[in-house]
């Protein structure tokens, strides 16, 4: 399904992209951070394969499901001085990583280049705190492309909540009759609903280790480019 039978035959004018998972690849910096912090903390690595699942919904609590082994974890079982200690040991180790094995999925520029020529205005919106950001943007060579970026801790609030969506939106001078989200968890898609805007999801991502297929996107993809 093209992108352009969601806005009556024409190209949205904003569009909105979440980053790790969507844009970027960042699984690998993500895992090499959380498990040299795990091993600073005397606790065994976590691996890929655990940290791709506990990714989407901002760094404290990817931290806090690393601490308790688990994606569902309780609060009661992480204690909060050993989180403070892990967040900044986290914190500090992705600082020098972020970006370092990151790679830009196929597809996505082939996509945002033809969005640009259409005239359409583009922002980031990400639970990702705001300094790693503009850095991951950069060094995958994706900043220019980008008006807005709304990050996790822009706001009072992060996705699923609707406002940053709206924020960025909003800064982009767009509408909900013609802005489109894109992302690649549950937690996109709920966003957007909450917002009230449709929604693209992509296969490839993180989402938490489950399928993306039935959780209502307008249109689900294998690489963004399909979307032209």
């Amino acid at each position: 399904m093209k992108l352009t039978q969601l806005f009556a035959q024409q190209f949205p004018h904003t569009v909105l992209f979440d980053l790790d998972g969507t844009l970027v690849d960042s699984a690998l910096d993500l895992t090499i951070a959380t498990d040299q912090m795990l091993t600073a903390l005397g606790r065994p690595p976590a691996g890929e394969t655990r940290v791709r699942q506990w990714v989407g919904n901002g760094t404290p609590v990817l931290v806090r499901r690393a601490l308790a082994g688990d994606h569902d974890f309780s609060h009661a079982a992480v204690d909060e001085t050993e989180f403070t200690r892990a967040l900044s040991l986290f914190l500090s180790i992705y600082t020098d990583i972020n970006g370092q094995y990151a790679t830009v999925y196929p597809g996505v520029e082939t996509l945002l280049h033809a969005l640009s020529d259409q005239g359409c205005r583009m922002g980031v919106v990400t639970n990702k705190p705001g300094a790693f950001t503009g850095p991951l943007l950069e060094q995958m060579g994706l900043a220019h492309w980008f008006d807005v970026s709304v990050s996790g801790d822009t706001l009072a609030v992060k996705k699923p909540a609707p406002e940053p969506l709206l924020h960025a939106m909003e800064q982009l001078g767009g509408s909900l009759a013609t802005t489109l989200m894109v992302g690649d968890s549950v937690t996109d898609i709920t966003a957007a609903r909450n917002a009230g805007m449709p929604v693209v999801a992509v296969r490839y991502g993180y989402n938490f280790g489950a399928p993306i297929d039935s959780l209502g996107a307008e249109i689900v993809v294998d690489s963004l480019a399909e979307l032209l």
